[in-house]
């Protein structure tokens, strides 16, 4: 399922704060770079998860190798990696996370093995979806852009 209600979006945006970005690039215009960044500035505590960039900084944060590295709990884990990918990285995650809240998937990115599995331990799943473009959308940043977001406004 690719289809997600506002408010089930929204909830997830709120209730995390530490999310682990496994496949960010230290290029950056690439999208995973430029996603983290953006939700770094937003007040998440982005952890950077690569292992071709393990020890290097970005964001101010150390890039970590992998999941089972992180030594402190994760809220949220962002997957920036092909579908065929996935599972191994849930299973990481799950085993590595036990208050994990919830598991997103980039567009692009589905597997819903790999979601039913994080679904059935009670984690929440997104895929095919970018936080960055939601928490825009949802939290009314996209209306400067000229798009409609449906959250009324008197500031112009």
């Amino acid at each position: 399922m690719t289809d997600y209600s506002d408010e089930f979006l929204k909830s997830v945006l709120t209730s995390v704060r530490v999310i682990a970005v496994v496949g960010v690039s230290a290029n950056p215009v690439r999208p995973s770079f430029y996603v983290a960044r953006y939700l770094s500035l937003k007040g998440y505590d982005v952890i950077p998860v690569n292992p071709r960039h393990a020890g290097e900084t970005l964001f101010g944060k150390t890039v970590i190798g992998s999941l089972s590295d992180i030594d402190r709990p994760v809220d949220m884990v962002d997957i920036f990696r092909r579908s065929e990918a996935v599972p191994p990285i849930v299973d990481e995650a799950l085993d590595q996370f036990p208050t994990l809240k919830a598991i997103w998937m980039q567009i692009g990115v589905t597997n819903p093995d790999a979601a039913q599995k994080a679904e059935d331990r009670g984690v929440k799943v997104i895929q095919d979806r970018c936080p960055k473009i939601e928490y825009q959308r949802l939290f009314g940043e996209l209306r400067m852009g000229g798009f409609a977001t449906g959250i009324i406004s008197s500031k112009l």
